[in-house]
């Protein structure tokens, strides 16, 4: 299944978002971010005959948004982040798409504002410990998933140089292949990898490690792909062109791939979708 996610769209609600996506002809979506809305559900389950959804990380957004961290050492953070994957998880077996994909932990408890941006120093949390909690933390949401027939998937997560540079040190769990490894044989079977090859890239770059080694040593895990393109220094989600550098890694047998391209309209998005499919069936 090819989505297409409806992150690049934060100023309205997913389900208006989902409606326009179905005006334009794209019926598979990913479901994430976008704007609260009290009856969100009940308008999803209203297109549901159409559309094939997919819950991804930040959704269903909360009325009070905070910065999901199912790493975190701050007991309310923590409280919040998972209330919020467990809901996240009732939704998918509602909609029947029974995956919920999410993001890993960090080191540190960052504000909404500073989502995607440069992130300013302050003390870390100890890796050991945050990367113990998560692995505590997700093996609770595994167990939880199993009782709603949903699995999971977890995201890699994107440093850049700039982060990097502030903090001395990575501030971001599962961004290299020891990280994921490490979590994916210490979680259940239910448990994955979703590999945003964006994040790959730039994270390769910062930390100086093979992106197709990375590849090599997670397949057993990778269930699906996140897809989008950027120059290699930060995270931009530009579209995908036909000389991207991921193609021949893709897996061709997956029924998860995820277009994240942001800062375009319905149309580009359709023939994107349109583009990751002709080139699946290639392989």
């Amino acid at each position: 299944m090819i989505y297409v996610s409806t992150g690049g769209f934060k100023d309205q609600p997913a389900w208006k978002t989902s409606e326009d996506f179905l005006d334009n002809g794209i019926k598979n979506i990913e479901l994430s971010g976008g704007l609260y809305d009290k009856d969100m559900l009940t308008k999803l389950k209203k297109l549901k005959s159409k559309i094939k959804f997919q819950i991804h990380n930040y959704f269903p957004p909360p009325e009070n948004p905070f910065v999901f961290n199912l790493g975190s050492l701050d007991k309310e953070i923590l409280l919040l982040s998972m209330k919020h994957a467990q809901k996240a998880i009732r939704w998918a077996a509602e909609l029947e798409r029974p995956i919920y994909s999410f993001h890993s932990g960090f080191l540190l408890d960052i504000t909404v504002k500073e989502l995607g941006k440069k992130v300013k120093k302050r003390k870390l949390n100890n890796h050991n410990d945050v990367i113990l909690n998560f692995v505590e933390n997700v093996n609770k949401l595994s167990n939880y998933a199993k009782t709603q027939g949903v699995s999971l998937l977890i995201e890699n997560n994107v440093i850049s140089k700039n982060n990097l540079k502030e903090f001395g040190l990575n501030p971001l769990l599962m961004t290299n292949v020891d990280d994921c490894t490490y979590v994916m044989r210490h979680t259940p079977e239910n448990v994955n990898l979703l590999i945003d090859v964006a994040h790959l890239k730039v994270s390769s770059n910062t930390e100086k490690f093979d992106k197709f080694n990375f590849l090599k040593k997670c397949d057993i895990w990778i269930k699906g792909f996140h897809l989008s393109e950027n120059d290699g220094t930060k995270d931009s989600n530009e579209i995908i062109e036909n000389n991207s550098w991921f193609w021949p890694f893709l897996k061709n047998n997956l029924d998860y791939y995820s277009i994240e391209v942001y800062n375009t309209d319905y149309k580009t998005l359709y023939q994107q979708q349109l583009k990751v499919l002709k080139k699946i069936n290639e392989k």
